[in-house]
């Protein structure tokens, strides 16, 4: 079993200090980093304790070995996506292996700040998603995440998110990954 409090805590943007004023009884930002990185026992109560103040079930503090975890690929915000500058986890993953994750750091579109959005890859046959929102890779590490119009041989006419977008034509890319499902914290 893996503790996975530091993941959790961190795709939630919260501080130490933060989660500690959060535990009911507080406790000090010194010991919720103990209980991070197991340098002090990680008990039923503790756990408990932290899952209520990160707004969690206890379960998703804790991995098995077997459970897979959902890598954020991209990076959505006002100027389009990009890839992120440091791995980040989704913030609950049992996806399949075709599966990869877009974090909105800004709302644009029906899309607001803090939704994962998680898209499953597909290779060659475009048609099937028409009219869905597809992240498709660019080069140099960056990405586009809009709306697919039309599939013309093998070109990709792509609408980018918010007002204003101009239409974009993606020539034959390796790979696209079409929206499949929306994580929305409330």
């Amino acid at each position: 079993m893996i503790n996975s409090i530091r993941a959790v805590r961190r795709a939630k943007g919260l501080t130490l200090e933060e989660v500690a004023h959060r535990c009911d009884p507080p406790t000090t930002a010194q010991t919720i980093g103990r209980l991070e990185t197991g340098t002090r026992t990680l008990s039923l109560g503790w756990m408990n304790r932290i899952a209520a103040a990160l707004g969690v079930d206890a379960a998703e503090l804790v991995q098995l070995p077997q459970d897979t975890q959902l890598t954020i690929t991209a990076l959505l915000g006002a100027d389009g996506a990009q890839a992120p500058t440091r791995v980040e986890q989704a913030l609950t993953a049992r996806p399949g292996e075709d599966m990869v994750a877009v974090r909105v750091t800004s709302s644009i579109g029906d899309y607001r700040a803090g939704d994962e959005i998680w898209c499953r890859r597909i290779e060659g046959d475009w048609t099937n998603a028409l009219n869905r929102d597809l992240l498709v890779p660019r080069p140099a590490g960056r990405f586009i995440f809009a709306r697919l119009l039309n599939v013309d041989g093998e070109k990709l006419h792509l609408l980018p998110l918010g007002t204003g977008q101009r239409q974009q034509v993606v020539n034959n890319p390796p790979w696209a990954a079409v929206a499949v499902r929306l994580i929305r914290s409330l």
